[in-house]
């Protein structure tokens, strides 16, 4: 079993920054994919960035330039750095691990921007 353990999520005005961090632990095997969800209410999961088995990263496009994601291999951990955070990045942020076999997703961490 492998378990995902989310923080570092709270409230913070427009403008400010958050720190996530997601720590693995378990029979985790292989890391294929390991990064950060986001789901707004009433609105679909989307990926916000990740880390790729290749070593690359990805960003949505809304969050290039503000946020940056990093990783501690040795710890299985894995952090999302917010920076310039707006209102609309407001949502419930979950980490998900793939490694090859199966996909597993953290409990969440609610962001909340709002002045």
């Amino acid at each position: 079993q492998v378990q995902l353990v989310e923080s570092g999520g709270g409230l913070v005005q427009p403008g400010g920054s958050l720190k996530l961090s997601c720590a693995a632990s378990g029979n985790i095997g292989s890391i294929y994919t390991m990064g950060w969800y986001r789901q707004a209410p009433g609105k679909q999961r989307e990926l916000v960035a990740e880390f790729t088995r290749g070593g690359s990263t990805n960003y949505a496009d809304s969050v290039k330039d503000r946020f940056t994601i990093s990783r501690d291999n040795a710890k299985n951990t894995i952090n999302l750095q917010m920076n310039s955070l707006k209102p609309e990045d407001t949502a419930v942020y979950y980490c998900k691990l793939y490694n090859g076999f199966w996909v597993w997703w953290g409990q969440g961490t609610q962001v909340t921007v709002s002045s």
